[in-house]
This record gives C-alpha cells, structure tokens and sequence, in this order.
C-alpha cells in the first residue's frame, strides 16, 4: 500500500500543541486564546491542505531550473548538506527579512504574524502564498547547481525547525542565543513592542541578525500581533485583507512612483485610514456576545473532524479519485471558513452548513451512484425549501443560544 507517511505530521504536531497547552496550565500561565487558537490551527489546516498540490508544482520547477540552468553539477555529501543548510537558511533571511519590507511580500506573510498569542499553534499559521515567494527565492539554488531531491530534503528540515521557536514555555538557552534562533529571539520577532519591531529575522541561524544589524535581545516582555490588531476570526479576511488595503490605496494614489511604493515599498505606504473603511465595507460588523460553552465545543468539533478528514485525506491521497479530493478540499475550505464565521457569530455560517452538505453528497455520490443517496437528498433538501426561515433561526439559535 502507497502510503504519505507525512501525514503523521498532523498528529504529531498537534500532540505537542497538547503538551504546551498542559505545561502552560501546570504552571498558571493564559498562553492559549480559545479563539486564537482555533485561528491559527485553521490556518495551518488550510496551508497543509493546499501543499498536497503544491509540493509537486514546487519539484517540478525546481528540477526545471536544474537541469535547463544549473550552473555546477552538484553531487551529495556531508559538507555539501550542511552548506546547502546555511544557504538555505541565508536565503530565507532575506526573503523573511523583505517579507516585512515589502508590502506584496508582506500581504502573504501578515498572517503570520496576526496572532495575539504566542504558542505552538502560531507556527502553523502560514499561507500557501508565503510558500510560493519562498519558492521564489529559494529557486536560486537549483540554478547554483544543488539537486531538488536534496533542496526539498532540507527545507523539510528547515521548515521543521521554527515549529519549537513559537512558544513562551522555554525561557533563554544560554550559549545557544549566540548560534541559534531561539524561542526568546523569535518571541522578539512576533513582538509589536517598538523597540522589538522589524528584528530577528533569522530561521535556523540567528548569525545573520547579527551581521546584518537586525538583532536585539529579549528583555522585557513582549506584546504580540499586529501593531494594528486586527480584531477578527474571519478566515477569509485574516488571509486577503492586507490584498485589499494595497488594491484601494492603489485606486487613490497618482502617480507611477508613488504607486510603485504601494506595492513594493513598507507598509507604511499603505493608507491606515483604508483599513477601518474596508472592514466597515466587508466584515459586517456587529454584537458579538460572549461564547457559550456549546458553542466553543461545536467549534472545536467542526476542527476536530476536520482535522482527522484531513489526516486521513493526506495519508491515503494516491488512492483518492480527483473528483473526490476537489470535494474533501472544498468541505474543508467551507468548515474553516465556518469555523470563524461562528466564532464572530455570523447569521449565514446556516448556509454555509447546507452547502457543506451538498458538497458531501455529491462526493459519496461518486463514489457509490446509487439512486439510494439521490433519494436521502431529497429528503434532506425538502425541509431547508419548504421551511427554510424556521430552520435558520432555530439553528442560529441552538449555536448562539438566545441570539437570532
């Protein structure tokens, strides 16, 4: 049987996220948000998602510029492993570095960055638009000779290694500050303390902070997020509000330079003003109540069964038909983008539901045509037409309690 033995990294990853969560209990200290938290694990949902389909358009392009443009004929061995390693992490200095620089680069790596938290699930709040620039950047290395096989081998590593940086549990490691990004260095990074802002950029090594007059030591204690929080759980806009600033600051500006700065310039360049009028354009803002305990477990269920649909999915991917991962795909996308419509308590997460259903069925549909299923259908389909305005509010009801 063809198994991807890289889906144990779901489990894995989130055990740990469990370990942190308990040491951080035992030891009195609030480092998980309920809702933070269910952010961030869906955004690394989404990303781990998406890179099933990536990963191999990634190879393709790598293996591409190797064989068409390869300068050396690079071959294995150790020391070309450990160079391959600090080249690697050389480069994601730089693309990190004007990923905060960059307004176009900075709109796929802001959500990273949008977490008030500080704790093992941050790290899994990465995009599938941050891998692509990675990608960029790191295309230089096939040009310079290295093959594929080899690059994506250590950027497994690589990516591997920032995972135990995100957390608040683990305090300074002595000689290690000195060589290594640690978890104090790179709590600085996530810090929106003035002082703290735009420093230590480093991946793996924090060598090049230092060369490069970027680093700062932790001291007091840092204050995560965005210096402009931004004040929601919407999946969606947590991934493209940062698109649309730089889109209608772009439709304001005259100018061919002043637009270039738009794009390419600091985040600076894009109007604050824009940001207020955008969400009180999109997000729809209203009263938001405090969450009932039912609704904070029919959450974490949606995640839960998500996650092990994902589990499952990336574990058996070569046996799944196309149409049927379309689907798997698009549920998913669909409870991620519920998930946090229910956190900000959203009247149309009941469409969002009967969509998802749909979508169920016509999967299980392809797999087993039978009339059986089309008859369940319609069954299901009768009471959302002849009763749809009842169920809503029933159903808004049961998730939000009094609120409809």
């Amino acid at each position: 049987m063809h198994l991807n033995h890289m889906a144990w990294a779901v489990p894995l990853f989130l055990g740990l996220m469990g370990i942190e969560y308990l040491v951080a209990r035992k030891t009195g200290k609030n480092y998980f948000g309920f809702s933070s938290s269910v952010s961030n694990i869906n955004v690394g949902i989404a990303e781990r998602l998406l890179d099933t389909f990536t990963v191999g358009i990634f190879y393709f392009i790598y293996e591409y510029l190797h064989t068409h443009f390869g300068i050396f004929n690079i071959r294995s061995s150790v020391l070309l492993w450990v160079a391959l390693l600090i080249l690697t992490d050389f480069i994601w200095y730089w693309y990190h570095r004007w990923a905060h620089e960059v307004n176009l680069l900075w709109a796929a790596h802001v959500v990273h960055h949008q977490s008030e938290d500080f704790n093992y699930t941050v790290s899994a709040r990465i995009t599938v638009f941050q891998a692509f620039f990675r990608m960029c950047f790191w295309s230089v290395l096939p040009i310079l000779g290295f093959p594929p096989a080899m690059i994506i081998s250590v950027q497994l590593v690589h990516g591997i290694y920032p995972f135990f940086i995100h957390t608040r549990t683990i305090g300074k490691l002595g000689v290690l500050e000195y060589i290594f990004v640690t978890p104090s260095h790179h709590r600085v990074h996530h810090a929106s303390n003035e002082k703290y802002l735009d420093k230590n950029y480093g991946d793996v090594f924090i060598i090049w902070d230092m060369l490069f007059g970027t680093f700062v030591s932790e001291e007091e204690e840092p204050e995560y997020g965005l210096t402009k929080p931004l004040d929601t759980h919407s999946f969606l806009w947590q991934h493209f509000h940062f698109i649309l600033e730089i889109f209608y600051t772009l439709k304001q500006t005259k100018g061919f330079k002043a637009r270039w700065k738009v794009v390419f310039g600091k985040p600076d360049n894009i109007d604050p003003a824009i940001r207020p009028k955008l969400e009180a354009r999109y997000l729809f803002r209203g009263p938001i109540e405090q969450g009932s305990r039912k609704l904070q477990q029919y959450v974490v269920w949606q995640v839960g069964v998500i996650l092990v649909v994902l589990f499952l999915f990336l574990l058996f991917e070569h046996y799944v038909p196309v149409f049927v991962q379309a689907c798997t795909s698009l549920v998913i996308f669909l409870t991620l983008i519920n998930s946090g419509a229910i956190l900000e308590q959203r009247r149309w997460v009941f469409f969002l539901e009967y969509a998802r259903l749909l979508v169920t069925f016509a999967a299980l549909f392809y797999i087993w045509p039978h009339p059986l299923l089309l008859l369940v259908l319609a069954i299901v389909q009768l009471p959302f037409f002849l009763y749809r305005s009842s169920l809503e509010k029933r159903y808004l009801r049961l998730v939000y309690g009094t609120r409809t």
